[in-house]
């Protein structure tokens, strides 16, 4: 994952160097990582497993439910987001300066699909291929908290980070992972991923952990202290980020009930033997030997004395 990301970096700085392209560096150098890791999760399945396509080792699988599953996914992330910052907003400590630029606008797409592709990425990464291997090795739970432990360690490093957004990066790695444990697949995650990451940078113009690129058209300002607001670090810093992440456990697991059914259980397997073919012998001679015995039924002995008294009737 490390070597894929500095290659990412590497190679989105030299195509922007070499075309003379100021802009869309992050959409890049996202997208190379994406590619990155697919190829090398995907090689990594065939070396250990010998099996798996692309979308098979990566827990990217084709079914019906896929952009439901994102989209429920994105319902529960935009809540999350609207729940973190609505204490900021009923104190008056968001401070939006607007662009409405025509570039300002470009900008903003790219943003948005550097912020999809990115929580892809991160999903791939903490929630595919290797969390599936940890599951087979060491349970879920187990599973849950070592690859929550190690994105909230990487989280540690990015622009701005606190003591707290460390602990708060934790509670969202358990949520992330939640997401897969419910579905069995990174589509729910990743809509819950992109739409926290999307509405907090392009709708509330918020620094995304620690990175406040990508507000372009709206770019907020905060007053109050850094455990309130999360500072320049963003929301993810802040207390009631707590209770937001807490809040979408709760509303993932309700709304996944479904998906959850459909995806983790194991299918019911009815027992016995099919009515419309022929016992196994062995069932068969086991029936006859537990069968009780014929009942014999004996019948009165008959009467020794005839009846030769004449039928009724009138005299002769």
């Amino acid at each position: 994952m490390l070597a894929a990301h500095a290659i990412g970096i590497r190679a989105a700085d030299g195509i922007l160097d070499r075309l003379g392209w100021s802009t869309g560096q992050a959409l890049l150098s996202h997208a190379f990582f994406l590619f990155l890791l697919l190829l090398g999760f995907t090689a990594l399945s065939w070396i250990g497993l010998r099996q798996g396509s692309l979308r098979q080792a990566n827990a990217l699988p084709r079914r019906a439910t896929a952009l439901r599953e994102w989209s429920v996914g994105a319902s529960v992330g935009w809540a999350a987001l609207l729940l973190a910052v609505l204490p900021m907003m009923l104190v008056g400590a968001l401070h939006p300066q607007f662009l409405w630029s025509a570039p300002a606008w470009g900008a903003s797409a790219l943003s948005i699909l550097a912020l999809a592709v990115a929580a892809l990425a991160n999903e791939v990464a903490f929630r595919g291929f290797v969390f599936r291997r940890l599951i087979d090795s060491v349970g879920p739970t187990a599973a849950t908290l070592v690859l929550s432990l190690l994105y909230a360690v990487l989280g540690s490093l990015r622009p701005n980070a606190t003591g707290l957004s460390f602990f708060i990066t934790l509670i969202a790695g358990i949520l992330f992972s939640l997401a897969y444990l419910r579905t069995r697949a990174l589509w729910l995650g990743w809509g819950l991923h992109f739409a926290w990451a999307a509405s907090m940078a392009i709708l509330f113009g918020l620094p995304a952990g620690g990175v406040a690129t990508y507000s372009v058209v709206i770019q907020t300002g905060t007053t109050g202290p850094d455990w309130f607001t999360g500072g320049a670090y963003g929301p993810e810093g802040g207390l009631f980020t707590i209770a937001a992440f807490l809040f979408a456990m709760f509303l993932l697991y309700k709304a996944t009930r479904e998906f959850a059914w459909d995806y983790t259980h194991e299918p019911i397997v009815p027992g016995g033997y099919p009515m419309d073919v022929p016992p196994p012998a062995a069932h068969t001679a086991m029936e006859q030997q537990s069968r009780p015995p014929a009942l014999v039924q004996i019948n009165p002995a008959p009467s020794s004395i005839a009846d030769d008294s004449p039928p009724d009737g009138p005299e002769a």
